[in-house]
């Protein structure tokens, strides 16, 4: 990675910050979430065994030399961090290294009866099956009787709040947000947003996807409107060729989700057949591109998928971890323009984040004051706030 002095890369080698936390703590206990998801073999339970040792106290070990995406992995940095700790290498690059792993583990990877078993299926399928998907789905009926405008605001904001999507539309309860004196949400460009989605001209959204289950079928919900107001002419969905960070949505999750909209009623089962007509003519695409699970930021990213990027009229990067990766994983001072550590992203681009971890940038000096004032650092990685912000 380049070096920028002003912004040093993040690491997890001190002890009470909050990298340092998910790699001690999180990582073991998604081990043992793993573990008890499936009746796994011993020679799996022996292999999760030893990744528990090496995550938490041993040192970067390069993958075997037959494993598929060896060479790849050596592009990343493998070879570079070989025999470093887990802690003393880029927090980014650790965490992508550890889904890696937990995969060769369960044997994602090896052919034999446990090839492609996602290790996380159980838990995006128990939330996608939830009560509250169905109450969410069930409030798309209050917004059949809005205007355009304001079922495309509504649908916006359930895509940024992901699980917590029936906030987006409760659409009396937006002004309440402008009054707190600690907003919910930080930073909003939602209008330069609409204004890149223009129906007189509708061209081609990007979307890349964050998590499957409950906060993919808002990002799905707002696809749909926007097709059917055509606000675009096409859109192109981008999730993870293989399982990543527990719930990050694959092309399974995608269908997943479409099943679950069809099998609705009403207003979420029509858009659920739209989608699904959408994506057998072709005005909506998926891609799973390898980049999608590197442990590198964007900036890095190969020309092919810039080249993907490049003519959409709005690529949508949603989540926290695109958002590292989309500015870089970088101590950034929060009021740090937005827009100059997007230069690099080849067309315009928006981010709908809710702020899980450390990085921020592009909010305006009073608002960092309110909210550490308020809530010391806490802000920055509850998820009670999130962020609009473009880049035309």
């Amino acid at each position: 990675m380049p070096d920028t002095p002003t912004a040093p890369v993040i690491l997890g080698n001190r002890p009470g910050s909050f990298p340092h936390g998910v790699l001690a703590e999180r990582h073991p206990a998604i081990i043992r979430q793993v573990r008890e998801a499936f009746p796994y073999e011993p020679w799996q339970q022996h292999a999760l065994d030893a990744l528990l040792a090496n995550c938490t106290g041993g040192t970067v070990e390069p993958l075997p030399a037959d494993a598929h995406d060896r060479e790849r992995w050596a592009a990343w940095g493998m070879d570079a961090y070989a025999g470093q700790t887990w802690y003393d290498v880029p927090w980014l690059w650790s965490e992508s290294w550890f889904y890696r792993q937990l995969l060769q583990a369960v044997g994602y990877f090896d052919p034999g009866p446990w090839q492609g078993i996602d290790p996380f299926r159980p838990s995006k399928r128990a939330e996608l099956d939830s009560p509250a998907t169905d109450e969410e789905l069930a409030a798309l009926e209050d917004l059949a009787g809005r205007s355009a405008d304001e079922q495309g605001q509504a649908l916006l904001h359930g895509s940024l709040w992901g699980n917590r999507a029936d906030l987006g539309f409760r659409l009396s309860a937006e002004g309440a947000d402008l009054a707190a004196a600690v907003p919910a949400l930080v930073a909003d460009d939602a209008e330069r947003l609409w204004s890149l989605l223009d129906a007189s001209r509708p061209g081609t959204l990007v979307l890349v996807a964050d998590n499957a289950g409950r906060e993919l079928v808002p990002d799905l919900l707002l696809v749909a409107h926007l097709l059917a107001h055509g606000t675009i002419g096409r859109a192109v969905l981008h999730v993870k060729p293989y399982p990543y960070y527990v719930s990050d949505a694959t092309t399974a999750d995608v269908v997943d989700a479409l099943r679950r909209l069809v099998d609705a009623r009403g207003t979420a089962a029509g858009h659920g057949r739209l989608l699904w007509g959408a994506l057998s003519d072709g005005r909506l695409t998926l891609r799973a591109h390898p980049f999608s699970c590197s442990p590198l930021p964007y900036e890095e990213m190969p020309d092919d998928l810039r080249a993907d990027f490049a003519p959409a009229a709005l690529t949508l990067v949603k989540g926290d971890l695109n958002y590292r990766r989309l500015v870089g994983d970088r101590a950034w001072p929060p009021t740090t323009p937005f827009t100059d550590v997007t230069g690099h992203f080849p067309g315009p681009v928006a981010a709908l984040r809710t702020l899980k971890s450390d990085v921020v940038t592009g909010l305006a000096p009073a608002t960092e004051e309110a909210l550490v004032a308020a809530e010391g650092q806490r802000w920055r990685t509850g998820g009670t706030h999130a962020l609009i912000q473009v880049r035309a």
